[in-house]
């Protein structure tokens, strides 16, 4: 890794997802042959019928592993498109990219001046993904149940309102650790271009406790960002990152 990519070990392989028969695995065709895949995400990826969904592999190099690979990214565009855009589905590894990027200094729009960065620091009963400068609490969040990709609407979950209420729920754990004063980040990080987040709205609009939750933890200091990456079969770009002002956008 270096310069302002970051790298795979190893250009990442093309291949067609035929099957998720259940959370950990994905049955992958390369070459024409079916290998037994890794799936790096446990949960619901969209509302994605995974049959003949072009991807991307790791391949494994360590002769112990049960599985030919991991799948890093996966492509609702056709199997016989050439430039595909690819949706990074491997959540762990959003964490390594988030921490090169911010140490190659270009997240200094949300972080300047990194002096020191650490790794999954306990904050009483939890656990933050990053602590910068001894002062600055970062939590990444990489959601993958709801895509939201333009141009793909029966991709589109229906569910955005169960996402906004898990992201508040990071937002009051974050605030709960924050010093007086100083700030926190929840970052909503994307592995594919995605469109500004928005908080969803129900019928009679966002509740009162998500409100409440947006309104405790801003007035704590903690920002909500997002970060859209642009994947390939060598590596990761940084696409755009900005600041959501979720709790101006909301009405009283």
């Amino acid at each position: 890794m270096s310069g302002d990519r970051y790298r795979f070990e190893e250009p990442l392989i093309e291949g067609l997802v035929v099957k998720r028969p259940n959370r950990f695995i994905m049955d992958v065709v390369v070459d024409g042959e079916h290998q037994r895949c890794h799936c790096p995400t446990t949960g619901r990826i969209g509302d994605i019928r995974f049959k003949n969904v072009p991807c991307l592999v790791e391949r494994s190099r360590d002769p112990s592993r049960s599985t030919w690979g991991t799948v890093e990214a996966i492509s609702l565009d056709p199997p016989d498109k050439k430039e595909k855009m690819w949706i990074g589905i491997d959540q762990s590894r959003a964490n390594d990219i988030v921490a090169f990027f911010i140490g190659s200094g270009l997240l200094h729009m949300m972080v300047d001046d990194v002096r020191t960065l650490k790794r999954e620091v306990r904050m009483g009963g939890s656990r933050i993904d990053f602590l910068i400068n001894e002062e600055l609490l970062l939590e990444v969040k990489t959601p993958l149940h709801m895509l939201i990709v333009e141009g793909y609407p029966e991709h589109v979950s229906t569910e955005g309102f169960t996402s906004f209420e898990r992201t508040m729920r990071h937002f009051t754990e974050i605030s709960e650790h924050i010093p007086e004063g100083k700030r926190g980040i929840v970052l909503l990080c994307h592995l594919y271009d995605a469109p500004r987040f928005q908080v969803p709205v129900t019928r009679g609009g966002p509740s009162e406790m998500m409100r409440a939750a947006v309104r405790r933890a801003t007035e704590k200091g903690v920002e909500n960002w997002q970060a859209n990456f642009r994947l390939d079969r060598t590596g990761v770009e940084l696409g755009d990152c900005f600041e959501l002002k979720l709790f101006e956008n909301m009405s009283h």
